[in-house]
């Protein structure tokens, strides 16, 4: 690189300023064209318009079947939370945990997860249990029950 080659201090360019009439090089229609919804002020079309022609999510075919409607949806209690709520000897069962307030829906049924640890000996009766549950449970010296 030579001296002569390095930019001057006055070098950078100037920002183009649009709509400042025509001695300016960009009047009258501000580099926007002659017509059309884009010349206009305001003008913001969405990502998704396709000008006017019926949009491609309303071409294509809505076809098949979904299952999500019918999914099993299970209320999930952790063993942390039986450990908080309960006392040694109770009986843990779908109805009493939302008397406590501990699941708001009983949805398809109780399903109890092994997230935590359970010193107590409960006899916790539910819809399904995860493996881990089961033998933490009996290992407390519980029983799980499947309703």
């Amino acid at each position: 690189m030579k001296l002569e080659s390095l930019p001057a201090s006055n070098e950078t360019k100037a920002r183009k300023r649009v709509g400042r009439g025509p001695g300016s090089g960009m009047g009258k229609t501000a580099t926007r064209g002659e017509n059309g919804q884009k010349s206009r002020s305001g003008a913001s079309i969405s990502a998704w318009f396709q000008g006017g022609q019926t949009p491609i999510y309303r071409r294509i075919p809505k076809r098949g079947f979904n299952n999500k409607r019918f999914a099993t949806k299970f209320a999930v209690i952790n063993l942390s939370d039986l450990e908080k709520h309960f006392n040694d000897g109770d009986i843990v069962t779908p109805e009493v945990l939302k008397e406590k307030g501990i699941i708001k829906k009983q949805l398809s049924g109780i399903k109890v997860l092994a997230n935590g640890e359970l010193t107590k000996k409960l006899t916790v009766k539910a819809q399904r249990f995860s493996s881990l549950s089961v033998t933490k449970i009996e290992k407390a010296g519980g029983k799980a029950e499947v309703i």
